[in-house]
């Protein structure tokens, strides 16, 4: 009998993550879990986590809820009672990591809290996420990832100058947090197999959001003046992150370094824009930056968008096709070709979304299942004799 060589396993296989989540931060992490072998099992209320039902009225597998929980185990415990918190206690401290995403002070009142189970179960991994963090008055607050947004910054930065601030077009800090924590768990799962100690993990959104935005704060510090939302320009670059029309669609180009100026002129056939008078250095493109997009647009307006992209990339010159989710295509433009899963849920046509975006041996991407709300409940119960 041949052993398997220890890459071929999946990282986290024989791991048992415990999920009390609700809405993206907390499922979200625990579907990378998942991803990566770890057996996951969501504790839902008797109504079921919310993201079951956010926007949607078919069924009990909203777009939410289908993104974020695929191949785990559901059981419903009502929280609110003696039975169902004893049996909730007993089935988190037979976990290796446990994540919840409740308001501060409410898992702590059902006896749920991170103290109380980390003292119960010293190995245990608890992970927890709030929108303003677990002390202050700010984590009274609802912490959803629109308020994080607009708390943090973000907004102010992203949208039109002539506009109101915007939000991204997803829940992105949610999205953000969700990598966080994992990321957590895992250095957590490392230093447990050092120590023989678990450990908490305690995110907020507006942390995550604030974070994200490094680079803009280095900027805000080091220039003393407040970065304001521009669109798509970089306001002191061009042509960079910038928008030019094709014969089809729109690319993004950027190519602000006199090198790359250069090579983008001649790869469009224009070589003399290199030393217009207007171009020749950043500073010219950047005040004439509109008459430097009309010229762009108009050396590419009888090429496609991929046509444009592939000329530009033999030059090695850094540009994108500017396309819906309907263009996006496995295989394509170095999206991975197994990186969409089949999702499947009781009486429903399949679909298709991304998983984990990582190679590494022994995680494969696979198909998944959605679990019907409380499926696994006397599996799970009975297998802890509960």
């Amino acid at each position: 009998m041949t052993t398997p060589d220890s890459s071929e396993i999946p990282p986290l296989q024989g791991l048992r993550v415990v999920e009390f989540g609700q809405y993206i931060a907390v499922p979200a992490a625990a579907q990378i879990l998942g991803d990566l072998g770890a057996d996951v099992i969501k504790v839902e209320a008797i109504a079921g986590d919310a993201a079951r039902y956010v926007g949607w009225a078919d069924d009990a597998y909203g777009p939410m809820f289908s993104a974020y929980n695929r191949g785990k185990r559901s059981v419903v415990l009502d929280l609110r009672s003696e039975r169902g918190r004893q049996q909730a206690l007993e089935l988190a401290c037979s976990a290796d990591v446990v994540l919840q995403n409740a308001r501060p002070g409410t898992m702590e009142r059902q006896g749920l809290g991170a103290a109380r189970l980390m003292e119960m179960a010293p190995r245990m991994v608890y992970g927890q996420v709030s929108g303003f963090g677990q002390q202050g008055p700010a984590s009274l607050r609802p912490g959803f990832d629109i308020a994080a947004q607009a708390e943090s910054g973000m907004m102010s930065l992203n949208g039109d100058a002539d506009r109101d601030p915007t939000r991204v077009g997803f829940t992105v800090v949610d999205v953000m947090a969700s990598q966080v924590l994992s990321n957590g768990v895992l250095a957590a799962l490392v230093r447990r197999g050092v120590t023989g100690r678990g450990g908490l993990v305690d995110i907020s959104l507006i942390d995550v959001a604030v974070s994200a935005m490094a680079n803009a704060w280095a900027e805000y510090h080091l220039s003393g003046r407040m970065p304001l939302r521009r669109g798509n320009i970089q306001p002191n670059t061009a042509p960079a992150a910038d928008v030019v029309r094709t014969a089809d669609g729109m690319i993004v180009v950027s190519a602000y370094t006199q090198d790359h100026f250069g090579k983008l002129c001649a790869a469009i056939g224009a070589p003399e824009l290199s030393s217009d008078p207007r171009f020749v250095e950043n500073a010219g493109r950047v005040a004439n930056r509109p008459a430097l997009m009309d010229v762009l647009s108009q050396a590419m307006s009888h090429m496609t968008s991929d046509q444009v992209c592939d000329l530009l990339a033999s030059a090695g010159v850094v540009a994108g096709v500017i396309r819906t989710m309907a263009d996006v295509k496995a295989g394509q433009a170095g999206v991975s070709s197994d990186l969409f899963v089949e999702v499947t849920a009781p009486e429903r046509v399949k679909i298709r979304v991304p998983s984990l975006p990582m190679n590494l041996p022994g995680v494969e991407r696979r198909a998944g299942r959605l679990p019907a709300l409380g499926e696994h409940t006397q599996e799970v119960l009975s297998a802890l004799s509960l």
